[in-house]
């Protein structure tokens, strides 16, 4: 009797193991896009959230924003460990971001800053309501600006340690943050709300500009990481959770100026360093 060497059982396990592994590659393409659309749906969410125009609302926008920033930095961190990027998944992305770090921060910046003093019928209550549209204006083409650059440009050169501007989801962060400090209660004094509008031209400015800004994204998560690095990791995770209102301000206003002052910091040492002896 002879036996044929090609074994049926293997032919058939075949097929299922390219299944499998297709389900898998599938899967993991899935699942930067499922973070993207989570991204988008807390931006959504706190545009509605917005519109109510509540103090609790105002302070679960802010939230909402938060956590949006949270997914985004997910996305991206999954596609790179899988090796799964793509021109689609980076374009999505780019979308979403204008949703949640353009125009949900601006809704919630104009909401909160702006609408409570029109809504009293201040003497200054028109030229503020018109100032205050047309900045949000100016913040949300910033964000699409600064996002359509680092699409054609990438990082700065050099690697993948600086973005060139400040991104889209920091300059929302200092938004969100600001909110959630004050709980959520909305501006009253006229001169605040302008200095308000202020820093959203700031804010603006610094997405448009070309300072750079630590990426973190050089950080090697894989490798062991030195106990005082864990340790203060841990604090900063207990100081978020338990003093989230003055920590994550401190937080996004710190990241705001580090890129303004390291580049006044370069501009001084190139200007001592090219004096003559």
């Amino acid at each position: 009797m002879e036996f044929n060497d090609i074994d049926p059982i293997g032919q058939e396990e075949e097929p299922r193991r390219h299944f499998r592994s297709h389900r898998l590659r599938r899967g993991v393409y899935i699942l930067p896009s499922a973070c993207t659309v989570a991204n988008m749906l807390c931006g959504y969410y706190a545009i509605l959230a917005t519109l109510d125009g509540k103090i609790t609302d105002f302070d679960n926008a802010a939230c909402a924003v938060g956590v949006a920033y949270v997914f985004d930095a997910l996305d991206g961190r999954i596609a790179r460990m899988m090796h799964t990027e793509s021109a689609f998944g980076r374009e999505f992305d780019s979308l979403a971001d204008v949703v949640s770090f353009g125009l949900a921060p601006a809704f919630l910046a104009y909401a909160w800053g702006v609408r409570a003093i029109a809504a009293a019928n201040a003497p200054e209550a028109l030229h503020l309501t018109q100032t205050g549209w047309l900045i949000g204006f100016f913040f949300v083409a910033c964000c699409a600006w600064r996002l359509a650059r680092f699409n054609i440009q990438g990082m700065a050169p050099g690697g993948n340690r600086y973005f060139v501007g400040l991104p889209t989801p920091a300059a929302a962060g200092v938004i969100a943050a600001t909110v959630h400090f004050f709980h959520g209660r909305p501006i009253e004094d006229v001169r605040a709300s302008f200095a308000w509008l202020g820093l959203l031209v700031v804010l603006g400015v610094l997405m448009s500009s070309t300072l750079r800004f630590f990426s973190f994204k050089d950080i090697p998560l894989k490798r062991r990481q030195p106990s005082p690095a864990v340790i203060l990791f841990a604090l900063l995770l207990g100081a978020v959770v338990y003093f989230s209102h003055a920590t994550l301000l401190l937080i996004t206003a710190a990241y705001m100026l580090h890129g303004p002052v390291m580049q006044l910091v370069r501009t001084v040492r190139h200007r001592l360093a090219s004096r003559p002896a």
